[in-house]
């Protein structure tokens, strides 16, 4: 692909720095991508000119915040292939990750198994191990073999009838490796087991469909992807939203309140409580639209 190295380099305004005496050169965006001028203007316009809360006043500023917040939302869905309601703003990967263990571990048992890679990142590692350390839940890993790959044939075997949940990278943030993901889903369904797919570095680097994938949930964070920091996105199949408890309780997430009861909202609203990231949401927006 032709592209103009300058013309890019002239959209990222931090590139315009001097860093002893030299043009800065940036090589760390898989720990967190820089901004483009797009994302820096979209943020200040809508703290300059129309902000307020969202989802809960009627005045303009409210109804403008509300509509450039849910068209980042919409933005998000269009990017993956995912119906709108599908979308939960998260505040980053990790946090996405956390709302799904903790919302799955809350039907598991001690012995059930929750199979990783060895590869991982830790976002991907710790939350899980939260489930074993509290229900007894058990970890196995798919071993990484010396090219770098996993070992597939090894998976067929650590799949088993107690196997409720499958998490791993879709590309490795260490490696590179980008795994076939398209394989492990199946052969995952095929054992009664839920996938989990962390997209970190792999949702700038490839074109993602989720329902080709037919994945169960997708992970991204807004940062690596040219957006700000303080935003992800939580990708889940309707219905299997729709069978996860609330991650927080407060504003926003409910649909009915009294002393004695309480419903809750629908997904994705059920996973946002209180005052969301807006302006981290807009700027996300921003990102996809740029990228």
């Amino acid at each position: 692909m032709a592209f103009d190295a300058e013309a890019i380099r002239a959209e990222f305004p931090i590139l315009a720095r001097q860093v002893n005496g030299k043009p800065l050169v940036y090589l760390d965006s898989a720990a967190s991508a820089q901004k483009p001028r797009a994302v820096i203007d979209a943020m200040v316009r809508a703290m300059e000119y129309s902000y307020s809360n969202v989802h809960r006043g009627l005045h303009t500023l409210a109804n403008e915040t509300t509509e450039a917040y849910e068209k980042a939302r919409q933005s998000a869905a269009d990017f993956i292939n995912a119906d709108l309601a599908e979308i939960v703003f998260t505040k980053g990967g990790t946090e996405a990750i956390n709302l799904v263990a903790s919302g799955l571990g809350a039907s598991l048992k001690a012995g059930d198994e929750i199979l990783l890679t060895e590869m991982e990142h830790h976002a991907n590692i710790v939350p899980w191990h939260f489930l074993r350390e509290r229900q007894g839940v058990v970890l196995k890993f798919v071993p990484v073999l010396d090219d770098g790959q996993l070992d597939m044939a090894a998976i067929p075997d650590l799949l088993s009838a107690r196997t409720r949940v499958v998490a791993l990278t879709h590309m490795s943030n260490v490696l590179g490796t980008v795994n076939p993901v398209a394989q492990i889903i199946a052969m995952a369904h095929d054992a009664g087991a839920l996938v989990l797919l962390d997209g970190c570095q792999a949702i700038v680097h490839q074109p993602i469909d989720v329902k080709a994938l037919d994945v169960d949930f997708y992970v991204f964070s807004g940062h690596k992807l040219y957006g700000p920091t303080g935003i992800g996105i939580l990708y889940g199949k309707a219905e299997r939203l729709a069978e996860l408890p609330p991650y927080q309780g407060g504003g926003e997430m409910i649909s009915s309140v009294a002393l004695d009861a309480i419903s809750y909202a629908d997904p994705p609203h059920r996973f946002e409580a209180g005052t969301p990231p807006i302006l981290e949401a807009i700027g996300l927006g921003a990102a996809i639209d740029w990228f």
